[in-house]
């Protein structure tokens, strides 16, 4: 190892304007302490040679420049390209971005990788946006500028609609909400069980909730209680929207909430007391077990509301429990600004309880009283009370109504559009009591439904019924389920939507339609001839011919019927189809 004597310096030949290493240095210093060899001029002005050609800038190894001819070009700075931009593995595949809508995002980053302009980031973020969010969550693992985008989508999201799995742990929820803090609606489908945990989650993560909605799935329970329901209200400062499944724990209800317009919970069981504190409500929903043991007081929650709830517009409650006493405790709470009515499964609800509603709330626009047992006097009294007013009326389940009460009530409705009689008119040769097979029925109004109903056959004498209805303004017309007609004339100009389902004794020569603007008839059950009477009458003046069972389509490929069947081929059993 080459050492350094201090008292006889060895001799350099350096002519006498070169200069030492400067001692104040950090990087001479130090070389001159381990290496002091290196603090010779010759040596310091030495630097590595270059791997790189000097011509082309690419490896000497190997390599053959084709610019050997050419003169020396001074080295070319070459940038190191993030491994990111290489789109061959690229994560998130074309496919996304082509569901995004915008193919183009890839060329633009194909040549962003080549050192052109990249894009800008206020578009990056409007592609990502419309990506789900188990893709966003993909699209963050590419780079560092992707997952900052990713990052400006969450957390400008206002509405998020998520399905949570059985296998989902509540620490993935958790981080998941926690990145969109400025979401204002909650969407959640659970297909695992629930309790206080998930609203907890919910109220500390997002702080500025509006709207908050839970659906359950068949095989998830809900056991979220009264109090911590109430406590998650009292809460959020800023909910106005609360649509809850699967409530049959609850027990007690005492919500007081200032900010809350909308309230809709289902599935409730046994709820001892429901107090509603809420000056600002508008819609309310309570849908109730249909279960004969439900202790549930409706007559005592009907007097609260008009004093706790004085702004309630849309009302629906379905409960086997419904009476002539609820209705009447709800006509005394005097809601002057009721314009929906819905009372569902009220199999004791009778004419007295129309009496009672057409006295008092004379400007409803919606009225359902499927499943009551109202005869014609209930009806003639709508029609006589509603004429100015009611736009939607739903009858379905009522066995007591006939079909010509029925079509004069249409007829002194002049603004009706939608009206619902399935299972209303039926055959007594195949009536239905209360048990034996189960079926579901749709309620078209507001969206709700009967979830079951059990129903069995009882023989009795064949009453068939002849229905005609002209109306000008009539567009759904629903008459599902109604074998005791066996003739039906429609003169309906504005009519789109037509439910036959069902129809089993309805005659193809007793049918006329005269419904120039029919879109959709729904015709699963029906007689094969009535099928083709059907597509015979409307020809081109419909869309579809929506039905369950087989179909094809005409030869000019316009319009679906019903294929006939073969005789090796065996029918389907009749179902209701929406």
């Amino acid at each position: 190892m080459a050492t350094c004597d201090r008292q006889s310096p060895a001799p350099c030949s350096r002519s006498p304007n070169s200069r030492l290493p400067d001692p104040t240095s950090t990087s001479a210093s130090i070389d001159v302490l381990l290496h002091p060899t290196a603090a010779t001029p010759a040596q310091a002005i030495r630097s590595r040679g270059s791997y790189s050609c000097g011509r082309c800038g690419l490896p000497k190894k190997g390599h053959i420049c084709p610019d050997g001819g050419g003169p020396v070009s001074a080295p070319r700075i070459r940038i190191r390209r993030r491994r990111a931009l290489s789109f061959d593995v690229d994560p998130v595949s074309r496919e996304m971005v082509e569901k995004a809508g915008v193919v183009e995002i890839l060329n633009g980053f194909e040549k962003a990788a080549e050192g052109a302009t990249v894009l800008p980031v206020s578009c990056m973020v409007e592609v990502l946006r419309r990506l789900s969010p188990k893709e966003l969550m993909r699209a963050a693992a590419v780079c560092r500028r992707w997952r900052g985008c990713v990052r400006r989508v969450w957390r400008s999201a206002e509405e998020l609609r998520l399905r949570v799995l059985s296998r989902s742990q509540m620490g993935f929820v958790g981080s998941l909400l926690h990145r969109c803090a400025g979401l204002s609606r909650l969407t959640l489908r659970m297909e695992s069980d629930v309790d206080a945990t998930m609203l907890a989650c919910v109220a500390y993560s997002l702080p500025n909730l509006e709207a908050f909605e839970m659906n359950m799935a068949e095989n998830a329970m809900n056991r979220i209680s009264g109090y911590e329901l109430c406590r998650f209200v009292a809460m959020k400062g800023f909910l106005s929207s609360l649509k809850f499944e699967g409530c049959s724990n609850v027990g007690s209800l005492n919500i007081t909430s200032s900010s809350l317009t909308t309230l809709w919970l289902s599935d409730l069981y046994c709820v001892s007391k429901v107090a509603l504190k809420c000056p600002n409500l508008t819609e309310l929903s309570l849908d109730f077990c249909q279960q004969e043991n439900d202790t549930t007081d409706l007559v005592t929650m009907m007097e609260c509301l008009g004093c706790t709830c004085p702004l309630l517009r849309n009302v629906h409650i379905a409960s086997i429990r419904l009476c002539d006493k609820s209705v009447f405790a709800l006509t005394s709470a005097n809601l002057r600004s009721l314009r929906m009515l819905s009372l569902v499964l009220g199999s004791r609800i009778t004419d007295d309880a129309v009496t009672s509603i057409a006295s008092c709330y004379t400007n409803l626009e919606l009225l359902d009283l499927s499943g009551s047992s109202i005869s014609d006097n209930g009806l003639r009294m709508i029609r006589n009370v509603l004429p100015n007013t009611l736009s939607r009326l739903l009858l379905s389940l009522c066995p007591n109504i006939t079909c010509n009460e029925l079509q004069f009530a249409v007829t002194q409705l002049p603004l009706l559009q939608l009206i619902d009689c399935g299972m209303s008119i039926r055959d007594t040769s195949c009536q239905y009591a209360n048990s034996g097979e189960t079926m579901c029925f749709p309620i078209n109004g507001n969206g709700h439904k009967i979830r079951h109903l059990e129903l069995s056959p009882t023989k009795s004498q064949k009453n068939y019924q002849k229905l005609i209805i002209q109306h000008d303004s009539l567009k759904k017309l629903s008459l599902w389920g109604c074998s005791g007609v066996d003739a039906l004339y429609l003169n309906c100009p504005e009519l789109n939507d037509l439910n036959l389902n069902l129809c089993t004794n309805l005659h193809p020569e007793k049918l006329l339609l005269q419904c120039p603007n029919l879109k959709d008839v729904h015709a699963s059950g029906c007689q094969d001839m009535l099928i083709g009477a059907i597509r015979n009458q409307v020809a081109n003046e419909f869309a579809a011919l929506k039905t369950l069972l087989p179909c094809k389509r005409l030869a000019d490929g316009t319009k679906r019927v019903l294929a006939l069947h073969s005789a090796h081929q065996k029918k389907p059993n009749p179902t209701v189809h929406h």
